[in-house]
């Protein structure tokens, strides 16, 4: 049975986005997977806690689909985590999380060597959710490294990589549906630059 796949889109200036409303349109095309925009729900920042418990029950799959800011998410996400991945209900009595995959998939303005150890005095960019990794294991959340798109590399053109990572991210998309990732075996992001 495949699985079926939530993201949740925030973009605090989607206009201002090409990148990440290319991928959020990809999504929305892929068969199985729901798109929700943080962002035109919760303008204010007044999250549904019990709407958003009972959708996310709903689902096998958490992805967030965001563009990196000062190396973590824009601030909805921090919100709507502190919000709805409550005690009782996400951990402790409940367990509402458990065994659902968890993931980011993500934009950057920056080059892959950024992320470098040299650069941040870290080794990578799944380093930069670390407080996210950490969530996803007390809930008992199957965490998966991000799905990353960085800046173009030089000789390539803008457009022709993000028809490259849209492709890859659909594909990526439908096979996590269709339970043709091994999980047991971390990814490889085909789209970091070398």
């Amino acid at each position: 049975m495949p699985r079926s796949i939530l993201v949740l889109y925030a973009h605090p200036r989607p206009s201002r986005s090409v990148a990440n409303r290319r991928l959020k349109r990809v999504a929305e095309g892929v068969s199985g997977v729901s798109v929700v925009d943080l962002y035109a729900e919760y303008p204010t920042h007044h999250i549904d806690v019990l709407r958003e418990q009972k959708r996310l029950e709903e689902f096998d799959v958490l992805i967030f689909q965001h563009p990196v800011y000062w190396f973590s998410t824009p601030s909805l996400i921090k919100e709507w985590v502190d919000r709805v991945v409550t005690f009782g209900w996400a951990l402790g009595e409940r367990e509402a999380l458990k065994g659902k995959i968890y993931l980011h998939a993500v934009t950057t303005a920056a080059s892959h060597g950024v992320f470098a150890l040299e650069v941040t005095g870290r080794s990578a960019l799944r380093d930069q959710f670390h407080p996210y990794e950490m969530m996803a294991g007390l809930c008992g959340m199957r965490y998966l490294p991000p799905f990353s798109l960085f800046r173009e590399i030089e000789g390539e053109s803008r457009p022709d990589r993000l028809d490259r990572h849209a492709a890859a991210y659909a594909r990526f998309l439908r096979d996590l549906r269709d339970e043709r990732l091994d999980l047991a075996q971390p990814y490889r992001q085909q789209m970091v630059a070398d």
